[in-house]
């Protein structure tokens, strides 16, 4: 009995031995892994069931003059996967290669990575596919993508990339204001439901993004482009632009090209159409110029608005033995009627007083140089300086060769004429004058009878000269007309042309000033039929929306 009762103990104690063993197996492994190990064990548990992602906040919007949005948030949708955590690839790959060829052809060199994209944005089409494929492992995420109401302002206002970053256009020129920055947290996965959803702790917090204020006018905007739509059209020209501006605060109200693009769907972008022409097509603008050249003249006191010019009545003649041709032949006119009726032989002979003098009027009008609008994109144009002149240089550059600009260059310099001689910076920002304040506080760059003289001269080219049909009955209008032919392979076309007319409209206070030009008409060659009907047509637009009614 007694010997029974030994090998029981025994057993008791073999058994209490071995089950404390492994209790304290367990013991030491829960301490190595609880506290020996818990940063190891704690990083494989979020890498199993979390990631760590950035986001920004979401994109401020950006409105016009009256607050109307044109450039909003929308959500979307995008699927992703998470490959270093898929066990079973076959079901992926053949669901991707089905519905997803091209994230499939990815996938082949990313089943390495922690985080994979599928696809973003996707179609209603493609998320009822997913969700209805029963694949545990691809997830889909709700995101924010950007939506333009206004096809017209695409090319101010550009677009974002498929992280809404602004790649084109004011969403460029100020995504970090729009963007703000990022925001850190985490991304957990719920063990059943297999979804993600953020978290709410944060590991780094951002700055809010802010909204932008335009000075266009996008009501105004959609009128001028369908004007510019149905000219190009009728005229089977190859395109348009047109710049509407405040001569005396810089404000521009419509900044239009055409053709123009779906910011809304750019799966099949043509580059050509993303231009905004106003800013960032340089050009030599023709006849337009000698507006610029005749100020030169008349503010260095080479000429009088009343002296009489020998053109030789003559469509062709050499000055100096160089060439020099014009449309229309006209005998001793005043100077005033040269400019009106564009005479190159009469400008040419008044150029030659200036000579160099006139390379620093163009620069003072703030040709060949930054507006100060800063848009993506933007041209400086070129003056050709005196030290690279040849025997021909001031004879073209008194009729526009030899020199290039843009359509809001020429608004500008015209502005200069209607706000007391001032060379403003134009502005899309709205309640951004502080500069341009200070600039009309500074000396005019030109003398007051000089713009009262130019004034006159262009009052004459649109009632008695080649801008006739841009004309508004009851407004005071003024402008001039430039037909230039288009340089091809280092030589020019003479017969494709490029044609443009600048303008100014004014009534009891009310300042516009306009530049537009049209490219490769088939239907026509002068801008007197072109642009000056297309100026006139813009101007009445833009008094009817303004309400500026006789």
């Amino acid at each position: 009995m007694k010997h029974i009762n030994n090998f029981e103990h025994i057993r008791s104690i073999f058994i209490f031995s071995i089950l404390s063993i492994l209790y304290g197996i367990i013991i030491a492994n829960l301490y190595v892994m609880q506290i020996k190990k818990e940063d190891f064990f704690r990083h494989l548990a979020e890498k199993q069931y979390s990631i760590s992602m950035t986001t920004l906040p979401e994109r401020a919007p950006i409105f016009d003059r009256h607050g109307t949005p044109i450039a909003v948030n929308k959500d979307s949708f995008s699927a992703f996967i998470l490959p270093k955590q898929i066990e079973d690839r076959a079901p992926i790959i053949n669901f991707l290669k089905q519905h997803f060829s091209s994230a499939a052809q990815r996938l082949d060199q990313s089943w390495d990575k922690n985080f994979f994209f599928i696809a973003r944005k996707l179609t209603d089409e493609q998320v009822s596919i997913i969700k209805d494929c029963n694949l545990t492992d691809i997830h889909i995420l709700q995101e924010p993508s950007r939506f333009y109401p206004y096809r017209c302002l695409s090319t101010v206002l550009g677009i974002t990339d498929i992280d809404n970053h602004g790649i084109m256009g004011i969403e460029q020129q100020y995504d970090e204001i729009l963007r703000g920055t990022a925001t850190t947290h985490t991304l957990k996965k719920d063990a059943r439901s297999h979804h993600f959803y953020f978290e709410k702790e944060i590991l780094e917090q951002g700055t809010a993004s802010k909204p932008v204020h335009l000075t266009i006018d996008a009501n105004l905007q959609f009128k001028i482009c369908n004007l510019l739509e149905q000219t190009v059209k009728e005229l089977e020209a190859k395109e348009a632009a047109l710049v509407i501006i405040n001569p005396e605060n810089g404000e521009i109200y419509a900044m239009a090209s055409y053709p123009y693009f779906d910011p809304n769907n750019t799966e099949q972008l043509d580059m050509q159409t993303t231009k905004n022409r106003p800013a960032t097509q340089a050009f030599e603008t023709g006849s337009v110029i000698k507006t610029f050249c005749a100020l030169a003249a008349l503010d260095l006191h080479v000429v009088t608005l009343d002296e009489l010019i020998n053109c030789e009545n003559t469509k062709e003649t050499k000055i100096d033995g160089i060439r020099v041709r014009t449309v229309q032949p006209h005998g001793t006119i005043p100077f005033k009627e040269v400019i009106q009726n564009s005479n190159n032989i009469g400008t040419v002979k008044i150029a030659k007083r200036i000579n160099e003098k006139l390379y620093d009027y163009y620069r003072i009008l703030g040709f060949g140089q930054a507006t100060g609008l800063n848009f993506p994109g933007e041209q400086k144009g070129y003056v050709n300086p005196p030290k690279k002149w040849s025997a021909y240089s001031i004879i073209s550059l008194s009729f526009g060769y030899e020199i290039t600009t843009t359509l809001l260059q020429l608004a500008r310099a015209l502005s200069m004429i209607y706000n007391g001689g001032h060379l403003i910076t134009p502005t899309l920002l709205a309640d951004h004058h502080e500069k341009n304040q200070e600039i009309l506080q500074t000396p005019p760059l030109i003398a007051d009878t000089t713009r009262t003289h130019m004034d006159e001269i262009l009052q004459a080219c649109v009632h008695q000269g080649s801008g006739k049909r841009a004309d508004v009955t009851g407004y005071k209008i003024t402008g001039k007309t430039g037909t230039s032919n288009i340089l091809e392979h280092g030589q020019y076309n003479e017969d494709k042309h490029l044609n443009t007319f600048i303008g100014y409209i004014e009534k009891d206070g009310y300042k516009r000033v306009i530049t537009v030009y049209v490219k490769e008409s088939k239907k026509a060659s002068y801008s007197s039929v072109i642009t000056a009907p297309l100026f006139g047509k813009a101007a009445q637009i833009t008094l009817i929306h303004d309400h500026i009614i006789c």
